[in-house]
């Protein structure tokens, strides 16, 4: 006989099915926080699309966070409260009761204190009676004879068969009990077990770092568990349908027994696989949070080493630099597929809507946002050197023009004028080689250093001021030097002029002398000459000779002009003197010129006089011969006077 349930186990009872309504409220609420991204996701595309939403979105959303934490922690707090009331159920239990030391279900039948001794009893009966029937048989085969031994045993072989089928009745009674508390115990069994494995299925301890969640995924067996133990369930389950089809007040309690199996059995897996899920992502996530601090700790690493301020000292320092800074450039920029790979993998935990995206969008954005900002230090200290080593290219580029500069004007800045003519003249050439090479170099130099000046300024350069007054500093310098070169060459042209002068002065005044010299040749033609001819042609091949020094003298008074506008004091007095000597010997010349012309002329009209004297004479004479002479010397006379 079943024994009937005492008041501290429908008690149980009552707490077992408040436990096993919570798990299915519990494994209610997982399958619908999916639900719960889902608003969050359409949410975020209502903000995307319409922007003004933003502010009452964000509101409603956070709303419903805060209602679903609620909920979430509420519902954990039942579930602790509800199991440690059933443990301290549990714990006030008789010893006598089928429960464990973590089962508070209610308990479904219990066999009775002598069941094993009523079924020993009956085997035993069942013993004595084939043991009776034997001594029977053999009683009846020894006493055939006897009339009263066949009554005797007749009468005893019917007794034993009447007790036979009573027992065999009680037997498979006893039996199908036995069947019936040992169905109810597996059952009360398995509730023990699954309540145990629930328990380790719905704990929210996932791990705290990548080590402690991979800690709990390598301890993580009861999936393992759940795969071993579906056989024996299935089998319990199976008997307990087999004794559930009796038609016995008691069976009730196997049915619900198996309906509450089931049900455990059930939120078991959807909590086994929960964890499961949660574990995986846990583990995913303290993953990528590991690669995202390794990560983030080299961006700061790197961002550390690009804030250092230094420039370099000089060109070289500078260049090392650089060199250094392209190969970070380079590193960063290979960075870039750690970065790729972190955000693929926030990509693919928010596609598959990870409990922690929003963390997980934060950090990934604080990556992004790192990687961006390291690479933008790069560049900006990237072109704060190469903007420094432009600079100490430039300055290296002006010292040497200036340099340069400062040596041509030594040159230029000579005094040295010539110390005659041909002295000048040499002068005068190799400065006009020297300023025509220093005018196409120098104006090579100064374009490129320019055009290098005005590209760094284009490009906002951070000394742009200092480069703006080096750039004038160094074509002052330039137009210095031009200038000076032209002073210089104005000034050997002057000399030049005031040599040419003194020169010509006195080649006119050797011409002159010379001029003077030839006077006294002249006057000896005419005194040895009789042809006046002779006389007209010398005297006017002469006069001809001194049309050539007119110019020269007119050229020579200009140019003295000239000079005296240029030059002051002692070489002014020399220009004038000199002027004055070439102008007092070229007087002295004319005058002597003029008196050999009258002497020519005087001498040509003697001549011609003394000619026509001599004719008149030889025509007299012949006159006189003639006189007294015929007709013909009439003639003669009358022919010569026509």
């Amino acid at each position: 006989m079943l024994t009937a349930r005492d008041g501290a186990r429908d008690e149980a009872q009552k707490l077992h099915r408040k436990w096993m309504k919570h798990q299915a409220f519990m494994a209610e609420l997982a399958r619908n926080k999916e639900w719960l991204a889902k608003i969050e996701q359409e949410g975020e595309e209502l903000i995307h699309e319409q922007p003004e939403l933003r502010s009452v979105v964000e509101m409603k959303l956070k709303e419903i966070r805060e209602c679903w934490s609620h909920l979430e922690n509420t519902t954990k707090v039942k579930a602790r409260q509800l199991f440690e009331t059933q443990n301290h159920r549990t714990n006030d239990l008789p010893s006598n009761t089928l429960s464990s030391t973590h089962s508070t279900q209610p308990t479904l039948l219990q066999p009775r204190p002598t069941f094993s001794q009523q079924l020993q009893r009956i085997k035993s009966m069942e013993a004595q009676m084939q043991l009776y029937q034997g001594v029977g048989e053999v009683r009846a085969g020894a006493d055939h004879r006897r009339p009263e031994g066949e009554e005797q045993g007749g009468m005893t072989e019917t007794r034993i068969v009447r007790l036979i089928e009573p027992l065999k009745e009680r037997r498979r009674i006893l039996l199908a009990s036995k069947e019936m508390h040992q169905v109810t115990q597996d059952l009360e069994d398995e509730i023990v077990w699954i309540q145990d494995r629930l328990l380790l299925a719905s704990s929210t301890e996932y791990g705290t770092n990548l080590q402690s969640a991979q800690h709990l995924i390598m301890n993580h067996k009861v999936r393992m568990e759940i795969q071993a133990q579906r056989g024996r369930v299935e089998e319990v389950l199976e008997r307990a349908e087999a004794v559930a089809a009796l038609r016995t007040p008691e069976v009730e309690l196997v049915r619900e027994g198996a309906w509450h199996v089931r049900q455990l059995w059930e939120v078991l897996q959807v909590e086994m696989e929960r964890r499961t899920v949660m574990l995986d992502a846990v583990n995913h996530a303290q993953q990528y949070y590991t690669q995202a601090a390794k990560a983030e700790s080299w961006l700061s690493g790197q961002k550390l080493q690009v804030l250092n301020e230094e420039k370099g000292n000089d060109e070289a320092s500078t260049l090392r630099l650089l060199k250094e800074q392209l190969a970070l450039e380079q590193t960063v920029e290979n960075y870039a597929e750690t970065v790729s790979s972190l955000s693929q993998q926030c990509r693919r935990m928010l596609e598959l809507g990870h409990p922690d995206s929003e963390q997980i969008t934060k950090q990934q954005a604080h990556i992004d946002r790192l990687y961006v900002s390291l690479k933008d230090l790069v560049e900006q200290r990237k072109t704060k050197l190469e903007q420094q080593y432009w600079l100490y290219q430039l300055k290296r580029e002006v010292e040497a023009l200036e340099k340069w500069i400062s040596e041509r004007e030594a040159v230029a800045s000579s005094t040295e004028l010539g110390q005659d003519l041909e002295h000048v003249t040499a002068l005068q050439s190799s400065f006009t080689q020297f300023s025509t090479e220093t005018r196409a170099v120098g104006q090579k130099q100064m374009d490129s250093v320019n055009k290098m000046v005005n590209e760094m300024i284009d490009c906002s350069h951070s000394d742009a001021a200092t480069i703006a007054e080096w750039k004038d500093g160094l074509n002052e310098s330039w137009a210095d030097l031009l200038e000076l070169m032209e002073t210089r060459s104005q000034m050997l042209a002057a000399s030049y002029q005031l040599h040419k002068f003194f020169t010509d002065c006195q080649e006119v005044l050797v011409q002159i002398e010379g001029k003077m010299r030839q006077l006294p040749e002249v006057r000896s033609c005419q005194v040895s000459s009789a042809n006046p001819g002779t006389l007209q042609r010398l005297l006017h091949s002469f006069e001809h000779s001194l049309q050539l020094l007119v110019s020269q003298v007119r050229q020579l008074q200009e140019n003295a002009a000239q000079l005296r506008a240029i030059y002051a004091g002692e070489k002014a007095d020399a220009i004038f003197s000199r002027e004055q000597e070439v102008m007092q010997a070229w007087k002295e010349l004319l005058v002597a010129c003029e008196g050999s012309r009258v002497q020519v002329t005087t001498v040509t009209d003697k001549i011609q006089f003394f000619a026509v004297v001599r004719e008149l004479s030889m025509w007299m004479d012949g006159i006189m011969g003639q006189i007294g002479s015929t007709d013909d010397a009439r003639y003669q006379i009358n022919y010569r006077t026509i």
